[in-house]
Formats: structure tokens, C-alpha cells, sequence
């Protein structure tokens, strides 16, 4: 599924912690990535601290808006570690080494190495814990959801009978 590199980054952008450097690159987002308009038309018209403080609500307090994808799929047991692992090897047969401040399935970390791989594996392989992820975003109400809904729409569906 080649061509949605630019969005992959652009929401990659998105779902990280608007600091100021995100409040500088708005402008080009919505430009680059008119799929996330709903998204970055509120970000656009949102103070930087109202913004901030709704990121955390979203994304800190609240294991059900995880953006950690083996969070889904593993929760907090063993079966993460091995997970965590195979995302930084993934990373590395692309030659290139994780070295962020979050764990590898961070989705905007994953988001980012799509970009820049056309590696489509991991999301692909989580799109059952990214539709899960965007259901939950968009029944709490949040622009934030019309960011995975774009992100879901680059990928092919979850196989048939996948884990809910």
C-alpha cells in the first residue's frame, strides 16, 4: 500500500505530546494530510494549554486510550517483552536502531518507521488494537480519533475472527 507515507508521519506528529514544536509544524500538517483536518483544524483553534492538558487526559490517565500497541495485545504480563522485542528487531533489519524516550510499539514511533520504510508489518499486524484504539477514542469524544480513523483507512482489515 504504497503513498501513505506523509500521512503515516503527519499523524505520527499528531498523537504525540503537542509541545511547541507541534504548535510550528500545524500549519504544514494540515496542508500535507488533509485526512487530518478534523484533527488539526481543533488543534489549530485550541490553546497550547487546553491542547495539553486534553492530551493527558486522553493519553496518560487512561490504559484504554493506550497508544502502546502490545499493550493490546499483551497487556502488562511477560508475552510484552518478547513483543517489545520483536518490534526493535523489525526496526533493525531496516538499519535502524530505536533510541526514543517511549518503548518501540509506541504507535506514533511506529507510525514514523512506516513512514520512512514503507514497512507496513506492525500496524498491519495490530489493526485489530488500532480499531479497538479509534472505537474507544471516538466514544470518548475526542478529535484525536479522526487521526486513527485515517490511519485505518491505509490499511487492509482486520482478519475475520480477530481478538475484540
Amino acid at each position: 500500500m504504497p503513498g501513505f507515507e506523509v500521512l503515516h508521519q503527519a499523524a505520527a506528529l499528531c498523537l504525540t505530546y503537542p509541545d511547541d514544536d507541534f504548535r510550528t509544524r500545524l500549519p504544514l500538517l494540515r496542508e500535507a494530510a488533509p485526512q487530518l483536518r478534523g484533527f488539526t483544524d481543533h488543534a489549530a483553534v485550541t490553546g497550547q494549554d487546553a491542547l495539553q492538558a486534553h492530551y493527558v487526559e486522553v493519553f496518560d490517565f487512561r490504559n484504554r486510550h493506550s497508544l502502546y500497541l502490545s499493550w493490546w495485545t499483551d497487556g502488562d504480563t511477560r508475552n510484552r517483552g518478547m513483543s517489545l522485542v520483536r518490534f526493535k528487531e523489525l526496526y533493525r533489519r531496516h538499519g535502524l536502531e530505536f533510541t526514543g524516550e517511549e518503548l518501540p510499539d509506541f504507535l506514533p514511533a511506529v507510525l514514523e518507521f512506516a513512514s520512512r520504510t514503507g514497512d507496513l508489518t506492525m500496524l498491519t499486524e495490530h489493526r485489530d488494537a488500532l480499531d479497538q484504539l479509534r472505537s474507544r477514542l471516538t466514544a470518548f469524544g475526542t478529535p484525536y480519533a479522526c487521526v486513527l480513523d485515517a490511519v485505518c483507512a491505509t490499511l487492509p482489515p482486520a482478519p475475520t475472527g480477530a481478538r475484540r
